[in-house]
């Protein structure tokens, strides 16, 4: 079984809390984990930006991050949001086995 971290950043609590509600209310992520705030410092159209944000960590299977990052891009408000999967390469395996009984079986 394959498993993911999705990475992504939202500009407030609330939009960040509707798109939690909505990936565990389908099912796509078993958690997701809406962080403190924090300030992003980037480049963006040559210009150098600073930006009050609030991270989002979401728990999956592999073979869901295509509704994943559907659900982010159709309810994010920038033009290019951040969205960044990690491998979990190893973990608790009762964890594991929860996280699995939590999402959706495979899309594909």
């Amino acid at each position: 079984m394959d498993f993911i971290f999705v990475f992504t950043n939202l500009p407030d609590r609330d939009s960040a809390l509707l798109i939690a509600q909505e990936l565990i209310t389908g099912r796509y992520a078993a958690c997701v984990n809406v962080l403190g705030g924090c300030t992003s410092v980037y480049r963006w159209k040559g210009e150098i930006e600073k930006a009050e944000e609030v991270p989002l960590l979401i728990k999956t299977r592999g073979s869901l991050y295509a509704e994943v990052e559907r659900v982010i891009r159709e309810r994010h408000p920038y033009d290019l949001p951040e969205i960044i999967a990690v491998p979990v390469t190893d973990g608790l395996p009762a964890y594991l086995d929860w996280l699995k009984a939590e999402t959706l079986p495979s899309l594909s």
